[in-house]
């Protein structure tokens, strides 16, 4: 088999059309159909329907593409071991994690790789958004959410667990409600998303007064929100992480909501990354490694 044009099939496919794979191998559109359809009489078989806006790979198509990318990645691990042969584990890894979860608990678990591997290069984007990824302008990301993408392979990494508390003072005042339907008349302090969940899950107060829960402070910002929470302004909503060393230490209190009560609020975070994209021993060492840290928590 032409391995040549196997690999093209491969960045054709990665790139969804031909245009795109021709800009990206500096060839021209016809050139790369010319030789596709050499391929394609070459094994008799059609590999690609085309359409004037997409194209669509056959079952034999998508078998090869699998081939291909498999062959070209082991090529790739075969090169890297020749490069790095008596060398010390190097490399950059660019990745994203979550802004809440990344600054409060990764950041720790970052410094202690780096003393791990001296050689390894981190570039770390603290955001929320996926789009760094499906770009392909990271390794991998970590990310909390309900559905993971269909293109992306996905690690689950354990739950975030929600919590409700508040200062001790301020739990005094409010007599400790037992559910969260005893939220009623409690300046809430939680997160933009909670409130939104809250809403649809009929708990939010609204013009009407007919609901029951009425925000003080909402905000994207976990930080913020728990240094609020800290300051008696309001009772939180917050993930467990982020107030869990405030409730050992007693400046916060955990209000005795039932876990079904709390329970929609519960989300998964992953670890991504694109099937598509080559993971160097550097990236599938800090995977490796963060995956080792988060079941050490959960």
């Amino acid at each position: 088999m032409d391995q040549t044009a196997l690999s093209l099939l491969v960045d054709i496919i990665d790139a969804g059309n031909l245009s795109r794979a021709a800009n990206q191998l500096g060839m021209s559109r016809a050139n790369v159909s010319k030789r596709l359809n050499q391929f394609e009489r070459q094994l008799g078989a059609e590999l690609l329907r085309r359409s004037t806006r997409q194209l669509e790979p056959t079952e034999l198509g998508w078998q090869l593409y699998e081939h291909g990318r498999a062959i070209r990645h082991q090529l790739m691990a075969a090169q890297e071991s020749v490069q790095s042969l008596g060398k010390r584990l190097s490399g950059t890894v660019r990745l994203s994690v979550p802004s809440g979860f990344g600054q409060h608990t990764m950041s720790a678990w970052f410094m202690e790789f780096m003393a791990m591997y001296p050689a390894i290069t981190l570039n770390v984007i603290f955001d929320n958004d996926i789009e760094d990824l499906i770009k392909g302008a990271v390794d991998f990301s970590v990310r909390v959410m309900g559905e993971t993408p269909t293109h992306a392979v996905a690690y689950t990494l354990g739950d975030v667990e929600y919590v409700a508390c508040a200062t001790p003072g301020l739990a005094r005042e409010a007599g400790m409600p037992q559910t969260l339907d005893q939220f009623g008349d409690l300046p809430l302090i939680t997160s933009e998303l909670t409130g939104q969940k809250l809403l649809a899950a009929g708990r939010l107060g609204t013009a009407s007064g007919q609901l029951q829960i009425h925000p003080r402070l909402m905000s994207a910002n976990f930080f913020f929100l728990r240094d609020a929470i800290l300051q008696g302004l309001g009772v939180g909503l917050l993930p467990r992480y982020m107030v869990a060393r405030d409730i050992e230490a007693g400046t916060l209190v955990r209000l005795p909501l039932p876990p079904a009560d709390l329970a929609f609020l519960r989300t998964t975070m992953y670890l991504l990354y694109l099937p598509t994209r080559y993971q160097t021993r550097a990236v599938a060492t800090l995977i490796a490694f963060l995956r080792e840290k988060t079941a050490s928590v959960n």
